[in-house]
């Protein structure tokens, strides 16, 4: 289970806070400040390996390595998450972030709900496990991995009985340029209209994605699994409070956040410090659902050597 809070000091010396809330929209600009040195990975890394730590079991369990450190080394090479190619390990970062700030910056979120994460759904990763399997067998068959399906983060408000009464559901993105095209590129996905030449939306952007989503995603029930599965004792409301949302025949609705966090590296054209790529004053138009909307931009500097340098380090002692 993720258990991990926040490194809270390590968060708020790291970034710079722009928040903002508009009724149901909120967003929040978050700009790396200054220099980093190794103590932020210090910081990041525990943070990190609770939220792949169950992933990393069940992988390890899967794979049929154990994870005793007098375990045979000759499969260390396939050991959960260090051995992934850089595209995964960016898009892992970017799931990451989508709770870290979630879970820290809760309070200047819209709502301002205490969002809580029970644990992160990277075991669902299909392509990740098939490809350790044959990895760890063989050390040559060394590629890069599909993406996770569904959605990239999820997090929960509890009552006091540990019910569930509000969920997040957040797509994550890491982009290596943050400059306006990417941004629209991701949010849109603009192609070339066949008949006039204009461009228009896929249909295959975020904005489409959350406008079509079905109210209760797929993601619940992965967590209502691993709930099963690890802590069915502890977690007995929620995963009882689950069943009744995720029934087909007339399901117990809850209210539901979109969240949208967009991580990458700054480039001269955003604009300087301060500066946002997509609207925060109000909700953008191409915002269609009826659920509360979040939007975060993480803006760093190199953080292809942050990602590295975190990934590498974890269960590295």
């Amino acid at each position: 289970m993720h258990t991990c809070a926040p490194p809270s000091s390590a968060m708020d010396a790291w970034l710079t806070v722009y928040p903002g809330t508009n009724g149901s929209y909120g967003h929040l600009l978050l700009e790396e400040s200054g220099s980093r040195d190794d103590s932020l990975v210090g910081a990041l890394r525990p943070y990190f390996e609770s939220a792949h730590l169950d992933a990393r079991e069940y992988f390890h369990e899967q794979m049929g390595i154990e994870l005793h450190p007098d375990a045979d080394a000759s499969v260390a090479h396939a050991t959960y998450p260090g051995c992934l190619d850089s595209t995964t390990r960016r898009g892992l970062f970017g799931e990451v972030m989508a709770g870290l700030v979630t879970e820290h910056y809760q309070s200047k979120y819209v709502g301002e709900h205490p969002w809580y994460i029970p644990v992160y759904l990277f075991r669902f990763h299909e392509d990740v496990e098939q490809y350790l399997f044959a990895f760890a067998r063989d050390a040559r068959r060394l590629r890069a991995t599909y993406g996770r399906r569904g959605s990239d983060f999820l997090a929960l408000v509890l009552d006091s009985d540990g019910a569930v009464t509000r969920f997040i559901a957040g797509e994550a993105k890491w982009r290596a340029a943050l400059r306006k095209s990417a941004v629209d590129k991701l949010m849109l996905d603009l192609i070339d209209c066949p008949d006039t030449g204009d461009k228009i939306p896929s249909g295959k952007g975020i904005w489409a994605q959350l406008n079509t989503d079905m109210g209760v995603p797929h993601g619940l029930r992965q967590l209502q699994r691993i709930l099963r599965d690890r802590e069915p004792d502890a977690f007995s409301a929620t995963i009882l409070s689950l069943d009744k949302i995720l029934t087909a025949q007339n399901p117990v609705v809850v209210p539901r956040t979109n969240l949208v966090v967009i991580v990458g590296n700054d480039v001269p054209s955003r604009g300087g410090e301060g500066h946002s790529l997509i609207p925060w004053k109000k909700c953008p138009e191409d915002y269609k659902a009826p659920h509360d909307l979040q939007i975060v931009e993480v803006i760093l500097n190199d953080g292809e050597h942050l990602i590295d340098a975190v990934y590498d380090s974890l269960w590295a002692r």
